[in-house]
């Protein structure tokens, strides 16, 4: 049985036709959302550009849901946080309109500095007002770039070529990073101060809406220049439009609205305004590869794999994925084993990451792959990467993530404890190479487990016959024992028993072997 998507805004052709050959595809566009609740149920991905709003109402219909992909780079239309709550996958195509979003903003921007569309228009009814229409050159200007992502690096660099000069505000990239491409980064207080053109290229949260109102404008130049490539809602467009009145704003230039269609905009009235009706990735090129690239997501994460640009769960860096894979896929294990070694109600898990692990770039990521292991298998809802911490968080177990330079003799250690009502109980593990990933103690106890296949793992005094008498038992169910370890802190103590075993163990053997005097704990487990 094929998979079944719904295409509810218009994507281009290559991208519809990449998912035909994996799944039953339906294009509806225009659907209203009680609509879009009334179908959503009989698929199981949905694909939207920035018409579809999708709401928790929608996302809660979709019981077959698994990925919902935006065309394009913004996601303010989805509910990102109901799709995670439900542990749906969300991710967009950023890269693949970045050119197209980049030159729309230089156009704006040259159109803006010489008024080009005003002087079009008058032109166009007879006028010859070449005074009418002075404008300024850009050339030493100073630029003011809000967010410095992939367009507004773009852009930067691109406004560098006409001899701007480039000042930035971004948190989340560092100043080493920005001087590198020419730019300084600064506070958004002083770019307001000090810039003499201001394009936004951030997306529409709670800190960005309205980041330019009333009192930013008040501190910035008079005449200042101003373009939104961006988003609808960064800029109040009331303010905007009375900086502009009041000769504040010498012009702004807009392709995104906080309502769209803008019926009611107070700046579409205004002769220094220069609108399009959100065209930043209107390119023939631009809408071939986002429908490209989130088609192939979609068939991705359909066929169980990983999507290129999830924005509701961490994501690696390509140039990062080769150093954070094997430690992921072992503490998904470790995770898988740990579960099947607690008894009683979850209550806490502690996550250690030592030595050279406590260097990862992402241990976010490898922390939600082993809540992924550890609860995925105990619940009904599905837990995957996007849910798996608030899935952890909804049931109240309580997480802590610690790291140190100590790795206890390895040059990486990753350390799970868990805690229930009833026991405390941890593994680690150590990654020596990236094909060679290693258990290398459980409760304390030494070991050197390879993390695959079924094992039969006790807790004895350590006394002679308890091991053979277990091997006994195997052997009579004809469960082969492919090897054997032993940890123990002093002789004549406690020891823990790790037997691999080359297939699963009958439950009447199990109990059988914890019957054994000197047994204190037997469990069988398959990582």
């Amino acid at each position: 049985m094929k998979y079944r998507v719904l295409v509810s805004d218009p994507l281009a052709e290559e991208g519809i036709d990449i998912l035909k050959e994996f799944a039953d595809v339906d294009v509806n566009t225009g659907l209203t959302e009680d609509q879009l609740v009334a179908t959503i149920g009989n698929y199981d991905a949905l694909l939207v550009r920035s018409g579809t709003e999708v709401t928790a109402r929608v996302i809660d219909a979709g019981a077959k849901l698994k990925f919902i992909g935006r065309a394009g780079a913004g996601v303010d239309n989805i509910d990102t946080e109901a799709a995670t709550r439900r542990g749906i996958i969300v991710a967009n195509a950023p890269e693949g309109n970045t050119l197209a979003a980049t030159e729309h903003t230089m156009a704006m921007m040259l159109s803006l500095a010489r008024n080009i569309p005003q002087a079009t228009a008058s032109l166009k009814k007879g006028e010859w007002k070449r005074s009418k229409f002075m404008g300024v050159e850009l050339n030493d200007k100073v630029l003011g770039i809000v967010g410095f992502g992939r367009i507004g690096i773009e852009v930067s660099k691109r406004a560098r070529a006409m001899q701007m000069k480039c000042i930035a505000y971004d948190p989340f990239i560092s100043k080493e990073r920005a001087a590198g491409l020419g730019v300084e980064l600064v506070p958004l207080d002083e770019l307001f101060r000090r810039a003499d053109v201001i394009t936004v290229h951030t997306p529409l949260i709670k800190e960005t809406r309205h980041v330019i109102n009333e009192k930013s404008i008040a501190t910035m130049k008079d005449g200042v220049r101003m373009i939104n490539c961006a988003r609808g809602g960064i800029i109040d467009e009331q303010a905007l439009a009375d900086g502009i009145k009041s000769g504040k704003i010498a012009g702004a230039a807009l392709d995104v609205f906080e309502t769209e269609p803008p019926t009611d905009s107070p700046l579409l009235g205004l002769d220094k305004v220069i609108v399009t009706p959100h065209l930043g990735a209107s390119t023939v090129e631009a809408q071939k590869n986002v429908s490209i690239s989130v088609a192939n997501q979609c068939i991705s994460v359909l066929s169980g794999g990983p999507a290129k640009y999830v924005v509701n769960a961490p994501m690696i860096p390509a140039e990062q994925q080769a150093l954070v894979e094997p430690y992921a896929v072992l503490a998904q294990k470790m995770g898988s084993l740990l579960i099947q070694l607690i008894e009683g109600r979850l209550e806490s898990i502690k996550i250690t990451y030592g030595g050279e692990a406590a260097a990862l770039p992402n241990t976010k990521f490898i922390t939600r792959v082993i809540l992924k292991g550890l609860l995925d298998p105990i619940l009904q809802v599905p837990v995957n990467i996007v849910n798996a911490e608030f899935v952890a968080k909804e049931r109240g177990i309580r997480m802590s993530e610690t790291t140190t330079e100590e790795a206890q003799g390895f040059r990486n250690i990753i350390s799970i404890t868990a805690k229930t009502d009833r026991m405390t109980e941890s593994v680690s593990g150590s990654v020596s190479a990236p094909d060679h990933a290693r258990i290398v103690s459980i409760g304390g106890y030494l070991t050197d487990l390879t993390p695959t296949g079924h094992v039969v793992i006790s807790r004895h005094t350590d006394k002679p016959g308890v091991i053979g008498k277990a091997a006994t038992i195997l052997g009579r169910v004809n469960v082969n024992i492919a090897g054997m370890q032993v940890g123990r802190h002093k002789p004549g103590e406690e020891a823990l028993m790790v037997l691999t075993v080359d297939s699963a163990v009958p439950a009447d053997a199990m109990e059988e072997i914890k019957k054994i005097d000197g047994i204190h704990t037997a469990k069988h487990a398959e990582i």
